[in-house]
């Protein structure tokens, strides 16, 4: 199977009933993205694919073959963190860390989801043009991710502070 993975072409042959989580972790060395509950319910192995989030526990890895897929390891430019991982620090949004890198491909996905009008449980006006982001729309859209420290109101202040200027991954071209 091919997989494009942080812009890099990679190929592997595994089981079909691998999981996403799994070949990144196992077969790539990806660590970044982490084994919470195995279940999809905290939000830890989140990653982004085409710009979408998925948690990649519950996904298959031969289903996502030639998409693009992003990890917390690919959001860096030129060995620089990315903005929002920059606003985590600043904001102390993480204790432990564990919860980290899913947050910020959460907060990604989530800034995709804004920028294209997609409107969560607590919009008010679903037919409005531009959606207003307060305290309640990021935290009703950061709720599939768990943090076990409570680091949420710095988590909340660092998404707050970047995301209008929350740069999506770039569509690197694979070797």
């Amino acid at each position: 199977m091919q997989f494009v993975i942080n812009g890099r072409s990679l190929d592997a042959d595994v089981d079909l009933r691998t999981s996403l989580l799994d070949l990144l972790r196992d077969h790539f060395g990806l660590s970044g993205t982490k084994k919470g509950c195995n279940q999809g319910a905290c939000g830890a192995c989140t990653v982004l694919v085409d710009g979408n989030r998925i948690n990649s526990c519950l996904a298959l890895a031969v289903q996502y073959q030639g998409r693009k897929i992003t990890t917390v390891e690919g959001l860096t430019s030129n060995g620089a963190l990315h903005p929002l991982q920059e606003a985590f620090v600043a904001h102390d949004g993480f204790q432990c860390g564990y919860c980290t890198p899913g947050q910020i491909c959460s907060a990604i996905g989530m800034a995709n989801e804004l920028r294209t009008g997609v409107p969560s449980y607590v919009t008010a006006d679903v037919a409005a043009e531009a959606i207003t982001v307060d305290f309640d729309e990021i935290r009703e859209r950061m709720s599939g991710n768990i943090c076990r420290c409570g680091a949420y109101n710095g988590i909340i202040e660092a998404i707050s502070e970047t995301l209008g200027t929350i740069p999506l991954p770039e569509a690197k071209d694979a070797p």
